[in-house]
């Protein structure tokens, strides 16, 4: 656990007597990774790590680098402890920082399976993974989530469907030295404009999918060029055509 945030009545994460705290190793680590570091001799290390840079509360360089992606992996827990990982894509600044101790981030239309809002609902529990395949770089967010339909936070996604309310438990920047350097080509032309409107999907035109499709998509298969087979799907899959 962190240390407890300091009183403050400003949300400006610039103020040099923003209160905040940093990691208290024997609070941070549990018992399981407390052993592994003994066992690899690098407790101290270990310690080290944990008090220079894990932070309760999101810094002005966490917050610049958070602002500037369009992409982050999400990962969950669901009530019976089985983990899963998700790719979450939208537009710059898909995640927003609402406060030093608060993000946001949308929902958006999907294969309506909801497998990480229903582990937010289930759980509570996350991990977010902001990368730049790029420079490299990264940072780690660790915190306790709920699934919202608040309509200030849904107004500031247009497009989204529900809305994830994150309060910040730890922030990190991460050694970037294994990260495989990769060049960005553009953005998915599905992510939702300004107004929330974007293409239909591909895979919702997959004719043995559409007596299951939410009454909102029914009917406009033909008006996105017709019914194709799973089978054209995949082949558009693996072109990367989908």
């Amino acid at each position: 656990m962190l240390g407890k945030e300091k009183e403050s009545n400003s949300s400006n994460l610039s103020e040099t007597d923003r209160g905040y705290e940093v990691a208290d190793p024997k609070e941070f680590y549990t018992d399981a990774q407390r052993k592994m570091q003994s066992e690899q001799d690098s407790s101290n290390l270990a310690d080290a790590m944990a008090a220079a840079i894990v932070f309760d509360e999101l810094q002005d360089d966490h917050r610049a680098f958070i602002e500037t992606r369009d992409y982050f992996m999400l990962s969950t827990v669901n009530a019976e402890g089985e983990p899963t990982v998700s790719y979450k894509g939208g537009p710059v600044g898909i995640v927003q920082v609402v406060s030093a101790k608060k993000l946001a981030f949308p929902s958006f239309d999907g294969n309506g399976m909801f497998y990480s809002m229903g582990n937010i609902a289930d759980a509570g529990k996350i991990g977010m993974l902001f990368i730049d395949m790029e420079t490299p770089h990264r940072v780690r967010v660790q915190g306790t989530a709920k699934v919202s339909k608040d309509t200030d936070l849904m107004a500031r996604f247009p497009g989204a469907n529900m809305v994830v309310d994150v309060e910040v438990t730890s922030v990190f920047i991460n050694c970037a030295r294994y990260i495989h350097k990769h060049k960005r080509l553009e953005a998915s032309k599905y992510v939702p404009n300004e107004k929330g409107e974007q293409p239909f999907p591909a895979w919702k035109r997959i004719d043995l999918l559409q007596g299951a499709l939410p009454d909102k998509d029914q009917g406009k298969a033909e008006e996105a060029g017709g019914l194709i087979t799973a089978e054209q799907y995949q082949k558009a899959l693996e072109e990367g055509q989908s």
